[in-house]
């Protein structure tokens, strides 16, 4: 049985807008989030997507997808459920790292970068 069958969405949304900066941090390995409601200044560097509720904690081991590519979450940093929840943001690092300097960081296993389109499902799931 595939392991994703078995998995429990927390938090589903849709990608609606890449900042045109974004392409700067994914040399950097990593992505910034944000939903709609990002100020002006940091939608040129996030992947902006529809606001949606996190019905849930997300926690090392749950799985972030963007679309059908999947990673597995390794680090949480102390601030991204409360800022995933409120703003659709969180700074994500693919490290496969078990800590971060920032508490809005949340690192994801280190594979390549997801390819990432508008319109495109981002979730986060619980294995």
């Amino acid at each position: 049985m595939n392991t994703l069958n078995k998995t429990k969405t927390i938090y589903q949304s849709t990608v609606t807008a890449l900042g045109p900066d974004v392409d700067m941090f994914m040399e950097e390995k990593m992505l910034i989030i944000f939903n709609e409601t990002a100020p002006k200044d940091l939608r040129d560097i996030a992947v902006i997507h529809q606001a949606a509720p996190l019905e849930g904690t997300i926690e090392a081991g749950d799985v972030l997808a963007f679309g059908d590519q999947t990673y597995t979450v390794t680090f949480v940093g102390d601030k991204v459920n409360e800022t995933v929840g409120d703003l659709g943001h969180c700074t994500i690092a693919f490290n496969g790292e078990d800590h971060a300097d920032l508490p809005g960081t949340l690192c994801v296993e280190a594979k390549e970068i997801p390819e990432l389109s508008v319109p495109m499902q981002l979730a986060f799931m619980k294995r």
